[in-house]
């Protein structure tokens, strides 16, 4: 059974975060408030008790010096880590203990048979989540914060260490060149040609195609997210780091949350750039709201959705709350849908697996979109598209879809950006969009520029 202990309330949970991020594989779930208005909770921890991955085809279990590879399913396997604990009953708070890590696009392999004409040239696990005993939860809406541990946590040795100087010295962060795609503007307008060619021959309705950025980078992308965050406060980002990889996510964008036996889903499908005014601002939000052809998008991804949760609820339950609300964030309106179901006395893991990736970053039907994601994008998406979340020992699960998502490995930061094509689609608008998502991610760390004199 878990316990938790109230600690000071800071309302910048980076105060918290540096002071157990050495600790090893730190998250931090963070609902981007005060900036935000739609999140609440932040959920950081580190130093897991094991940590399982799937990584070029080999799926293992580490804890401290033990290695043990599993066979199987890897969503399975995480189903079966967690049904070794007893179960949370009656949690106020939403994560006692559990899972928490990065599900990237690529583990849709796991799942199904994909061609493999894309690169993959980032060495990111398709899967790694960290087994955490404790947790340190910022209530940001009653402004209270706890410390929820397993009985085998001492949790005086934890408080002591928030009470500390961070352990890590600030190194700074700067690119050492711009950002760039990689992809020209006539290889993107030919892709969104084949696109259409392949929705005009009734391959597919809808494909949600990408292109990447990349720049060189020095220094300690922590303080580089912090910058972001700053920038871009959104309900589901997220700040990973664990073996020289970090990834810094700003999404807006919810994919799965189970809370007791309710399943909700957020797909985001329409998308304006914010105004320079007020006036302009409140046009474009407009124009969005009555966009016949964002409305039709967005519901081609419902339907998606709709099927992929009846996989794991209730006959007949699976409901449309809200359709073709409008979400605001500093850069963009959005487009948004909310769709629920019940639980079917299935595992959150067992969920995920069935709606996994989420369609609305897929286009629809979603395998054939997914074949011509990977025929048409030169690279493999790595993290991108893919999912950052938790699921609890309570039985509750949250996770995001990992758009305005960037990956920091080695020297290299990476940043990608994509929309859906449909068939009235314009591949001069369509390739805008994909700006317009990240401008204000990439604009940011630009301002970090060094160049060698």
């Amino acid at each position: 059974m878990s316990q938790s202990v109230s600690i000071p309330y800071i309302a910048d949970s980076s105060f918290y975060f540096e002071r157990i991020r050495h600790l090893g594989d730190a998250v931090w779930l963070d609902s981007g408030r005060p900036a935000n208005e739609y999140g609440r909770y932040d959920i950081l921890a580190a130093g897991p008790n094991a940590v399982l991955s799937l990584h070029q085809g080999k799926l293992i279990v580490q804890s401290g010096d033990t290695s043990e590879e599993l066979s199987g399913c890897p969503f399975s396997a995480m189903e079966s880590l967690l049904k070794g604990y007893p179960k949370v009953a009656n949690s106020t708070l939403p994560f006692n203990g559990g899972l928490i890590g990065h599900f990237s696009y690529d583990l849709g392999r796991a799942i199904e048979d994909l061609p493999t004409d894309s690169v993959q040239d980032i060495d990111l696990p398709e899967l790694q989540a960290g087994l955490y005993h404790w947790a340190l939860i910022q209530d940001h809406q009653e402004q209270l914060s706890y410390l929820v541990h397993l009985p085998d946590v001492d949790p005086q040795s934890l408080i002591s260490l928030l009470d500390d100087t961070p352990k890590q010295l600030d190194t700074g962060f700067n690119l050492t060149s711009n950002f760039e795609p990689d992809i020209s503007p006539e290889q993107y307008a030919g892709a969104f040609d084949k696109i259409e060619h392949y929705i005009n021959a009734g391959d597919c309705y809808q494909v949600n195609y990408a292109q990447r950025f990349s720049a060189q980078y020095q220094g300690d992308p922590w303080q580089a997210y912090k910058q972001l965050r700053s920038a871009a406060p959104t309900q589901f980002a997220a700040y990973l780091e664990s073996g020289g990889n970090a990834i810094l996510s700003l999404s807006p964008e919810r994919f799965l949350e189970v809370s007791g036996d309710t399943v909700t889903t957020k797909p985001i499908k329409g998308t304006r750039p914010r105004g320079s005014d007020s006036a302009q601002d409140l046009a474009l939000y407009n124009e969005l709201k009555e966009s016949k052809k964002d409305r039709a998008e967005n519901l081609m991804i419902v339907d998606l959705l709709r099927n992929d949760l009846s996989k794991a609820c209730e006959f007949g339950s699976v409901k449309v709350p809200k359709l073709f609300d409008i979400e605001s964030y500093a850069n963009v309106h959005h487009l948004v849908t909310t769709i629920t179901g019940k639980l079917d006395h299935q595992h959150p893991a067992s969920l995920l697996r069935h709606c996994f990736p989420g369609g609305s970053i897929t286009g629809a039907p979603k395998i054939r979109a997914m074949e011509i994601i990977d025929e048409l994008e030169p690279t493999r998406r790595s993290i991108y598209c893919g999912s950052i979340g938790y699921i609890s020992l309570c039985g509750r699960m949250d996770t995001s879809i990992t758009i305005r998502t960037l990956l920091c490995q080695i020297d290299r930061i990476y940043c990608w950006a994509g929309g859906g094509i449909v068939a009235d689609s314009t591949c001069d608008s369509e390739y805008q969009e994909t700006f317009s998502k990240v401008n204000n991610l990439l604009d940011t760390l630009n301002h970090t520029l060094i160049t060698e004199k």
